[in-house]
């Protein structure tokens, strides 16, 4: 015998979930835009897994029984896996520039921040031409 049912059960649902989520689930197939930007997707994958189950013994279960069956018990058991994966945010690398892009709904504003400091340099440089004038 290969090792109990449940070990069987389980690799057998491991191996499933393998096959699903990998690194390219995370980090997805670079794209290439015509002009020369490449993009990246990057994703959060969660799963759960669960397997129970349960060995029967004829005649009641009595004790006697168990060491004359103990070849013969018959197993009940079961598994199961749920696999989420959610976009979270595109990585833009081109034009001399690497930029992560969130998708969720606060990137606007993590989108002010990250540019903040350009936009002050470019405000200083606005200013100090209108000074020189």
């Amino acid at each position: 015998m290969d090792g109990h049912p449940i070990e069987n059960l389980m690799k057998t649902a491991m191996e499933s979930i393998k096959d699903m989520v990998n690194v390219n689930t995370i980090i997805g197939d670079a794209v290439e835009a015509p002009d020369g930007t490449v993009i990246i997707p990057v994703s959060r994958v969660t799963f759960g897994f669960a397997a129970g189950g349960s060995e029967f013994f004829g005649k009641g279960g009595q004790a006697k029984d168990r060491n004359e069956e103990a070849e013969k018990k018959p197993f009940g058991g079961g598994s199961g896996a749920g696999v989420s994966v959610q976009p979270v945010a595109f990585m833009v690398v081109g034009q001399g520039q690497i930029r992560l892009l969130p998708v969720h709904q606060n990137a606007m504003w993590e989108r002010v921040i990250d540019l903040a400091p350009q936009i002050l340099e470019q405000l200083k440089a606005a200013l100090k031409k209108n000074s020189e004038r």
